[in-house]
């Protein structure tokens, strides 16, 4: 999943010994006087299933129905049984907090069924702030948060290894938590303060995994590390919660390079350990599984198919090894997933002779997608899934196994017919937005990883799936013509080019007919005027490297370059005059026009804010040359002459991104949306007065960390507004 871009970063404070205490919602996210008057809103998520990385999933050992599952970027969810969904927990996580949304682990305690614990950081790079931990009495529904003086990787190499949180199980005030660069970390009094383990024998790098996984196994601590050689001990045990050992007689090589996760069947008393020689969820070409008998240290390889062998295809079958459960009512019933394995495809194996003999399940396996339809990725068939490192298996029902994957969280009851199991978890990282004026569907999105959607109802995922002829993995472009709304042309990373446009409104699409060069390597945003008769691409490398734009007058068949655009800039068309396009240069701080539909650019007002290319540009609906520029923590500007001149608008400080929608009845204008700040929160907002004042629409539990890709008002219902998220999805909220 995709990372933030954001230039000022915030850095959570702590203390060498002990970590300081805040109880959520956090202090600075208190109401202020703009917001006396705000309306209520109900928030909710644009279905459309999961879309991100599952990288856990932990059925509680003492509750039947109780479940969790973790993510990379989007938050930790807790399932309801009676409602077969799954319940968000951390959208109280705000706009300054937004590294802490990914979750590198979580822990239950089996003797006290309501407590929960997450370890957040989503990043451990150093302009991420530190990592915390919340810990909650209610099972998520309210937190305290421990800040702690270290980094976590939520979003790393290795994110789908196991649960690197532990509550001991010798004593529920003591916590274990495993990290990726500084050893291993203990709490005696519930995660309210943490030291590190100085009799821990592993010894942290900068850029290692360190800490993988943390198990209870019996009385002792078993602990996965993620640095060795293949050579040296990768696994180590505690009985005493004091003294560390490597644990006797493990396996050795480049197969078992990386202990992944771990499962103790307390039944048979055997510990089962999946290896692969990389820490995914890419990068894996080997693996193995093995097993323990914890009473007289004896391993043996229960490998299901070695790694290496060749497909019919003649391809070569690399992959390693993930997830694994076991199943608390039967001993030796085990069920293991491959990682990384393209060519054969990925697959969960089962056993119920503890690893003598192994089931694929993936032969039998019948899908039923019809929940959330972009899972057939464009074609007929759903895909049993790729980067599977969660695997869950129901302590109370030995036919109901849960496993992750890159998209989504399938799930079966009878080992046969499996589907979805993801209602309520949306992770989607959103890229674009549009609310169409006309027509059946009131959104379409443009989608980090899963292209591009229309919702024709928010409340199911789109009955279509992903946007088709071509496919896109990310988008990086969508737009209207906003006098011919029937047209809309997108752009992306696309199996069959990466520019495509749609007579209907976005339900059916055909690819350009060609596109220039470097829109192989380097597709960008895209503007169509506002009768459709031009485009204007241009083109960003992932790097950052800037193109020329080009643009088209015959619907994507031909293409010319305009060098007097700024490289890299996101074109903007006007509303109302189709011989008007803008954009704004963030390396100088220069607005620049055309008059004459593309064809060349020339600078009017500058002197504005500059250095960012975040700050962006959009453009009042149905009138010509009103423009609005976010820039940040520069505030936000607008002109009312098409970019001759700026003016610095008085009644916010901040502004990261802004739309518009339908006006408020008696208005004489569109209803403002933006996320900004008008005095100490970065929150979203809404003017109905052509922002001379705005009132808060979101409150203290729906924050959903970093915000400030895209927003945008619906221009038939006023007060509805479409929020992108990076990792929650699209939120959308209407007055109550």
């Amino acid at each position: 999943m995709h990372a933030p871009r954001l230039s000022r970063r915030t850095v959570l404070a702590g203390t060498a010994a002990a970590a300081a205490l805040t109880t959520l919602p956090a202090l600075q996210n208190r109401a202020h006087a703009a917001d006396t008057a705000a309306p209520v809103y109900r928030w909710r998520n644009a279905v459309i299933g999961g879309t991100g990385f599952v990288t856990g999933v932990l059925f509680h050992p003492a509750v039947r129905g109780l479940a969790y599952a973790r993510t990379d970027i989007g938050g930790a969810y807790r399932w309801d049984d009676r409602a077969a969904r799954w319940i968000p927990l951390i959208d109280h996580i705000g706009w300054d907090d937004w590294n802490l949304l990914g979750v590198e682990a979580l822990a239950v305690d089996p003797a006290h069924p309501d407590r929960l614990y997450l370890a957040l950081g989503t990043y451990a790079q150093s302009w991420a702030g530190n990592g915390a931990v919340l810990r909650s009495e209610d099972r998520g529904a309210t937190w305290t948060r421990a800040d702690l003086t270290v980094k976590l990787g939520a979003n790393e190499d290795g994110r789908g290894t196991g649960e690197r949180l532990l509550v001991d199980p010798r004593d529920s005030d003591t916590l274990w938590l495993g990290t990726r660069h500084d050893g291993l970390l203990k709490s005696t009094d519930r995660g309210t303060t943490w030291a590190a383990v100085t009799g821990f024998p592993a010894a942290p790098s900068a850029s290692g995994q360190g800490v993988t996984f943390l198990l209870a196994v019996g009385r002792a601590v078993y602990a996965g590390w993620g640095d060795s050689d293949g050579a040296s001990p990768n696994l180590y045990r505690t009985a005493d919660g004091t003294t560390w050992e490597a644990v006797p007689g493990q396996p050795a090589g480049t197969s078992a390079k990386v202990p992944i996760r771990a499962a103790y069947d307390c039944l048979s008393r055997q510990l089962y350990v999946t290896y692969a020689n990389a820490p995914g969820p890419n990068g894996q070409s080997d693996g193995s599984v093995h097993k323990v008998a914890v009473a007289t240290g004896k391993w043996s390889d229960v490998t299901p198919v070695k790694p290496g062998g060749t497909t019919s295809d003649g391809s070569t079958d690399s992959f390693g090894y993930g997830g694994v459960a076991v199943d608390a009512s039967r001993p030796g019933t085990v069920v293991v997933s491959t990682n990384n394995r393209w060519a054969a495809v990925d697959t969960l194996y089962r056993t119920t002779d503890g690893g003598r003999t192994w089931t694929s399940l993936k032969d039998a396996a019948v899908f039923d997608v019809s929940e959330t339809p972009f899972l057939k990725w464009g074609g007929d068939q759903p895909k049993f899934g790729w980067w599977i490192q969660a695997v869950g298996l129901d302590p109370y029902d030995s036919r109901h196994i849960v496993y992750g994957t890159g998209a989504t969280l399938y799930g079966t009851r009878d080992l046969v017919h499996w589907a979805p199991q993801i209602r309520g978890l949306e992770e989607t990282s959103v890229r674009q937005l549009i609310s169409p004026p006309v027509g059946e569907a009131h959104l379409i999105s443009g989608l980090g990883d899963i292209g591009v959607m229309y919702h024709e109802r928010l409340t199911a995922s789109p009955s279509r799936g992903m946007a088709t002829n071509p496919v896109f993995g990310s988008a990086t472009g969508l737009a209207q013509a906003a006098t011919r709304p029937a047209y809309v042309v997108r752009t992306g990373w696309g199996d069959n080019g990466n520019g495509a446009y749609s007579g209907d409104g976005g339900q059916t699409w055909a690819p350009f007919k060609a596109q220039p060069d470097i829109a192989k390597n380097a597709p960008g945003p895209i503007a169509t005027n506002a009768d459709g008769s031009v485009l204007l691409w241009s083109f960003v490398h992932w790097d950052g490297t800037k193109y020329a734009a080009h643009r088209s007058t015959d619907n994507g068949t031909t293409w010319s370059e305009v060098s007097s655009f700024p490289k890299g800039a996101t074109p903007v068309a006007d509303p109302a005059d189709p011989t008007l396009f803008y954009a704004y240069d963030t390396d100088t701080g220069t607005l620049l026009a055309s008059t004459d539909s593309g064809l060349s650019f020339t600078a009017r007002a500058t002197g504005l804010p500059s250095g960012d290319s975040q700050f962006k540009l959009v453009a009042a609906p149905g009138r010509s040359g009103d423009l609005w520029l976010s820039t940040k923590w520069n505030g936000l500007y607008r002109s009312t002459d098409g970019g001759a001149t700026f003016s610095k608008i008085a009644s916010c400080w901040a502004s990261y991104t802004l739309g518009f929608g339908r006006a408020a009845d008696g208005a004489d204008y569109p209803a403002i949306y933006q996320v900004g700040a008008t005095e100490a929160i970065t929150a979203v907002y809404r003017s109905d007065d052509g922002a001379k004042s705005w009132v808060r629409i979101n409150d203290d539990q729906h924050q959903w960390g970093w915000i400030g890709e895209v927003i945008v008002g619906d221009p038939r219902i006023h007060g509805r507004v479409y929020l992108a998220t990076n990792g929650r999805g699209i939120q959308y909220g209407e007055p109550v």
